[in-house]
């Protein structure tokens, strides 16, 4: 019996030939990620550990949830990683005016590759499995001591392969193709298993579409989401990884729990209903509904291609007077390449707002906190109960065509009905 994706990274990484689910291993790290909320945590259990670092080069403190601060208690939170990175000289530390979302970051600065086995103290760490590597998120205790042994243990996932056919359709984004998956198999679909995409569609997927769809990974319950390294892939890396890194394929025989089959081709613009990931129904099968606020942004759909999409759709048209609309960009250089080409004016003089890059809203932290019977659409990944603000708001999950759409008409909408 062969191994999958997920199965050789973890075995070569545990220096074992082979592993198979449930066995429980011990892995060197490639990359341990915190963030300024999941931090400050992590580095009081290190510090009961009494040992310096395992690898300065190996570990990335991002603050990116509450920065820049937003209250006296963030300020406190982001100077202790502040203070450990300069006392540990912490390479891959970024302060304010130079950060990014960590998950919009990482990949961009090369931080993580094709092979990598990376653990973060935030659970859409498993983004970076759009590049091939192992990702996942762990609790800050385990991330402590990581920081201290360069070593976490794992039990080996069984994997679920998803296999994608067809081509999506232009207006169909990254976003679509995963609220499909959770709405077919549920937030408990896939738990603690490997979501393994495969199959000829893949190749019809841009990097941001795998960005997204790997994100949201474990809102199936997955311990990680993960893509075949191809030619997207290669040209996605060069200029940023200047080291070999490792390809690794699924054996032919691998065994998988389930095999799940998408047609790109089939699949409509997606909207996820409150108060679950997996309340998915499709544009235009529903009534109006009005709404407040749209976010556009986040790890999950904060990258240039996300803001492209948006300012093709704003362009021209004004943000409905009912209607809050900010942007936030995942990173400055995405924020840059934006301003560059023209997005933010765009943004702008539909009457948007365009923040720092940030984590903000997306966790009910800042930047667009939802009032009672509010409703939101958002481009970010969760929409739990109170996820945004006051438990009897609402966030309605879609992809950046039908936020900006829906920002426009000040409805749940699709771009058809703006152009």
């Amino acid at each position: 019996m062969g191994m999958t994706m997920s199965q050789k990274i973890l075995a070569a990484h545990a220096g074992v030939a082979f592993v198979k689910a449930g066995d429980l291993i011990n892995c060197r790290l490639d990359m341990v990620l915190a963030n300024d909320i999941t931090a400050p945590p992590a580095i009081a259990a290190f510090e009961k550990i009494g040992k310096p670092v395992f690898d300065k080069d190996r570990i990335s403190l991002i603050p990116d949830h509450f920065t820049p601060n937003k209250d006296i208690k963030s300020a406190g939170l982001a100077k202790i990683v502040r203070d450990f990175a300069r006392k540990h000289h912490i390479t891959h530390y970024y302060e304010v005016g130079r950060v990014g979302i960590e998950h919009v970051l990482l990949p961009e600065q090369g931080i993580v590759a094709p092979g990598m086995l990376t653990i973060g103290a935030d659970s859409h760490t498993c983004t970076y499995g759009a590049l091939g590597g192992f990702s996942t998120g762990v609790g800050s205790t385990d991330l402590g001591a990581a920081m201290a042994t360069g070593e976490a243990w794992f039990k080996v996932p069984d994997a679920i392969k998803v296999e994608l056919t067809g081509e999506k359709a232009e207006d169909i984004t990254g976003k679509d193709v995963m609220l499909t998956l959770i709405g077919m198999i549920g937030v408990d679909g896939a738990l603690y298993q490997s979501l393994e995409f495969t199959g000829p569609g893949v190749a019809s997927l841009s990097m941001t579409d795998r960005f997204t769809i790997a994100n949201m990974a474990i809102e199936a319950g997955a311990k990680n989401g993960i893509f075949p390294v191809d030619e997207q892939t290669a040209a996605y890396e060069k200029g940023r990884i200047s080291h070999p890194y490792t390809v690794y394929e699924a054996d032919p025989d691998a065994s998988y729990s389930r095999v799940v089959s998408i047609d790109l081709s089939q699949i409509r613009p997606v909207v996820a209903f409150p108060h679950l990931p997996g309340n998915t129904k499709a544009v235009g099968t529903f009534g109006d509904i009005e709404i407040d606020q749209v976010v556009i942004g986040s790890c999950t759909n904060g990258r240039l291609e996300d803001l492209r999409i948006a300012a093709d759709i704003l362009k021209g048209h004004k943000v409905h007077p009912r209607v809050r609309c900010i942007i936030i960009p995942g990173s400055q250089q995405v924020y840059q390449d934006a301003m560059h080409a023209g997005y933010i004016d765009t943004f702008i003089e539909a009457g948007a707002a365009v923040s720092t890059p940030t984590c903000g809203p997306c966790l009910g932290g800042y930047m667009g906190i939802l009032a009672a019977g509010e409703r939101c659409v958002s481009t970010t990944n969760r929409n739990f109960r109170g996820r945004m603000g006051h438990v009897d708001s609402e966030v309605y999950l879609a992809g950046p065509q039908v936020a900006a759409a829906s920002a426009i008409l000040g409805k749940i909408a699709e771009p058809k009905e703006v152009r």
